[in-house]
């Protein structure tokens, strides 16, 4: 367990509002996730915001919800975010987004525990646990006048630092972690990623963090059917090219990958006895494009390897 894990789990266990500081596509939502799954309130809802897209028309409803006939538009009660957190977690993202007039209205939540939906009369107590995040630095903006400050020490509560992804001494952990989650949610072959895979990716900064890595793996794993390498994603990834020039690239390769004649591969699989992986080595092609030619001479499976030799009928 690293450091900021550890708080994770030491945070988890109290009902303290929790600040999750780092950059962007650290995983501030994944960490806000496991505090709540690890918490006695596992069992209630988890209702996550991003404070910078909230629209002007709704924020006034958006915290505390609304009663019907309250305002145009409102044609039945509104629950609000808030009532909807009751029981379990308010995970509250790029907190520093947060209109300044909304602010005041989370301050007053959070010192009375309870909301006045629009148009009530009386307030309804709430019961449920904050967690921020933020890529800002929020004293920063508590100067600029962008920030109320008095919020500010509320929620600042248990501050969390998420490392970014080129310090994190757990990275060969974090993308087989994340190899394994693409692999289970999408088509590509399962297979485990080399060493030297590994050593490739730890050479790069990540500006992107977790994220930027996610997106990388997951056209590796739908490109190296295509014999695209990991370098060459990787490269086009870090470097100042745009998307017309990789694309170009891409096509290039697939065009000059040559193909075997069909006779070919139905001789290659009935010799190794419908063995595709055996089939394509013996090819000299890839098993992405052996699968390929499969799919466009619609032959899928093995059993009808035992008609190809039969003539066919008028």
């Amino acid at each position: 367990m690293k450091k900021h894990e550890k708080l994770m789990l030491i945070a988890a266990k109290s009902n303290i509002p929790v600040l999750l500081q780092g950059e962007s596509g650290v995983g501030k939502e994944i960490a806000a996730r496991f505090i709540h799954e690890h918490s006695p309130r596992n069992n209630g809802p988890f209702i996550a915001l991003n404070c910078g897209a909230i629209a002007k028309n709704l924020a006034e409803s958006l915290l505390e919800g609304a009663k019907k006939g309250s305002f145009t538009g409102a044609s039945c009660d509104q629950q609000g975010i808030v009532r909807a957190a009751n029981g379990g977690t308010l995970f509250l993202d790029e907190i520093g987004e947060m209109p300044f007039d909304l602010q005041s209205k989370l301050l007053r939540i959070l010192q009375e525990h309870s909301v006045l939906p629009l148009g009530a009369t009386q307030s309804e107590p709430v019961d449920f646990r904050l967690v921020c995040a933020t890529n800002r630095n929020l004293q920063n903006e508590i100067q600029d006048g962008h920030f109320r400050k008095d919020l500010f020490f509320r929620l600042n509560g248990f501050p969390i630092v998420i490392p970014p992804l080129r310090t994190r001494e757990d990275f060969d952990d974090i993308v087989k972690d994340v190899w394994n989650e693409i692999t289970e949610k999408t088509y590509a072959e399962r297979f485990s990623l080399r060493q030297r895979d590994f050593n490739t990716l730890s050479k790069f900064n990540w500006p992107g963090n977790i994220r930027q890595l996610k997106n990388v793996l997951q056209r590796y794993a739908l490109l190296m059917q295509h014999d695209i390498s990991l370098e060459e994603i990787l490269s086009e990834e870090f470097s100042q090219k745009g998307a017309s020039d990789i694309s170009e690239r891409y096509t290039y390769n697939a065009i000059h990958i040559p193909a075997p004649n069909w006779s070919f591969i139905q001789k290659a699989l009935t010799e190794n006895e419908g063995n595709k992986s055996k089939a394509a080595k013996s090819l000299n092609i890839s098993r992405g494009s052996l699968y390929y030619q499969i799919k466009k001479h619609e032959f899928r499976e093995w059993n009808s390897c035992e008609k190809m030799n039969r003539p066919i009928e008028a």
